[in-house]
């Protein structure tokens, strides 16, 4: 198993990018998001990868980071979605963008994917809603946005302090997630600022 590469863009052709380490070129197939990624920021990279195996097929995926990756891996054991449907969803929603509509039951935003019809959609969700956590989602927005464990805490103990007051999983992570200027504010201050949104 190639857990990752780290090398030299040398061509990207179409959804491929042929990531040059040691003198071998690995024909990576990637999200449109990671292909914007490395258009914009440069030659040297680093890709988290999967290989898929089959018969008749032999082919190496690639992602940003180990979230999107295991995204991937959750999103091919959902009976009929294979790899290529797997990448067009990731092409369409963010990690957390797609873990919010499965929690929240949005077949909507993710049959936007291309391959992806109504009954797909639904289908993703019902296969995926246990292994999917509210709280995940919380952690996602917070590693996009910081680093920080301190914020991270803070946000946390907020989503916890919501759901004992009632509100359910998915509405507290998604107010929290929508709140800006969160530096250096503590637990009370964040649940203050997400409780003035809800009520």
């Amino acid at each position: 198993m190639i857990g990752y590469i780290r090398g030299t863009v040398e061509e990207i052709v179409e959804d491929t990018v042929i990531l040059e380490n040691q003198g071998i070129g690995y024909a990576v197939k990637v999200p449109l998001t990671v292909l914007e990624s490395l258009r914009a920021n440069g030659s040297e990279c680093k890709l988290y990868t999967y290989l898929y195996v089959r018969e008749d097929q032999l082919a190496l995926f690639g992602f940003e980071s180990r979230n999107q990756l295991h995204m991937f891996e959750l999103l091919i054991t959902v009976n009929g979605v294979g790899p290529k449907v797997a990448l067009g969803i990731l092409s369409t929603l963010t990690v957390s963008a797609l873990m919010m509509a499965i929690v929240s039951q949005d077949a909507k935003a993710i049959s936007k994917a291309p391959g992806i019809g109504a009954k797909s959609a639904q289908k993703v969700i019902l296969e995926l809603k246990d292994k999917v956590a509210a709280e995940d989602i919380l952690y996602q927005e917070v590693s996009a946005g910081t680093e920080r464990v301190e914020e991270d805490s803070a946000l946390h103990d907020a989503y916890l302090a919501l759901v004992s007051l009632g509100y359910e999983a998915s509405d507290a992570s998604k107010v929290l997630s929508k709140l800006e200027n969160t530096d250096g504010m503590d637990s009370e201050m964040i649940l203050k600022q997400a409780l003035k949104k809800l009520l």
